[in-house]
């Protein structure tokens, strides 16, 4: 069931300044899961008229063996099916300290022509909503979206609530930058607390350690919500979506299996030191 080569794992480096505090480096044998002590394996969600179910099956989500884990698109009498994790670990970006959250990706190599309706994402959410509160007062933060291939991708900020708000919700807060190939790269926010004043805050996006993209509690203007997005708990996503209202629909030349895939190599929470 493997990719056609076997990455070499590396453990998610260490930054200067930085304390790495925890890691899933996805080790295994090929064909496992995740380890469940870590993930919790999502398979009863449909939001944003996407077209894929979501299985616990490792046709969908898989342990290369390489130490990555790949989710992988799959379609069956006109069924798409994929992968969707979230992790147990929550944290809380720390006052008077900059967080920082990363993840390293790569992507299948399908033509862009044969990638129509693909919508892998790494992302973060508010653990309130496992709490009861509603989407989009939880918070959420997009590291990365990626949608039909295209040679770009964005990171993003929902947040207060539906039908504009601080936010501009449904769209968020975004901005795009280039991609230059499906290769390996690494996606990061690094939430800035060291000022104790929450105007003075921050959220800023890098790809390959160059910025992209910058909110700060000013910005927003509105405590609650930047409340909820740098200063209370979330966790990570890790998901590949089919169709749906950001890309819109597969078509006849979307490709399953390995070509449209999310690798994903490791993910991580560092503090400053």
């Amino acid at each position: 069931m493997g990719d056609e080569f076997v990455h070499v794992q590396e453990w998610a480096p260490g930054y200067s300044g930085y304390q790495k505090v925890w890691e899933e480096a996805f080790w295994g044998n090929p064909g496992q899961l995740v380890d469940e002590n870590n993930w919790n394996i999502v398979t009863d969600i449909h939001v944003n008229n996407e077209w894929q179910q979501y299985t616990r099956s490792n046709q969908n989500i898989q342990i290369s063996g390489g130490g990555t884990v790949q989710l992988v698109p799959r379609i069956n009498n006109g069924q798409w099916t994929s992968g969707r994790l979230e992790s147990k670990y929550v944290f809380t970006p720390q006052a008077g300290r900059r967080t920082l959250a990363e993840a390293r990706i790569r992507f299948g190599n399908a033509p862009q022509a044969n990638k129509r309706g693909m919508w892998p994402a790494f992302w973060l959410l508010g653990d309130s909503i496992r709490h009861g509160v509603n989407w989009p007062a939880c918070g959420e933060i997009d590291v990365m979206e990626r949608v039909n291939g295209e040679w770009s991708a964005f990171g993003t900020v929902h947040c207060d609530r539906e039908g504009g708000g601080s936010c501009n919700e449904p769209y968020g807060i975004s901005a795009r930058t280039g991609l230059a190939n499906d290769d390996w790269h690494n996606w990061r926010v690094v939430w800035d607390r060291t000022s104790n004043n929450w105007r003075d805050q921050s959220i800023t996006w890098y790809l390959d350690g160059n910025q992209f993209h910058r909110v700060s509690g000013n910005s927003l203007n509105n405590e609650a919500a930047w409340r909820a997005l740098g200063q209370s708990p979330v966790f990570f996503i890790l998901n590949l979506a089919i169709g749906g209202n950001l890309p819109g629909n597969p078509d006849g030349n979307t490709w399953d299996s390995f070509g449209n895939m999310m690798e994903v190599s490791y993910v991580a929470h560092h503090v400053s030191v």
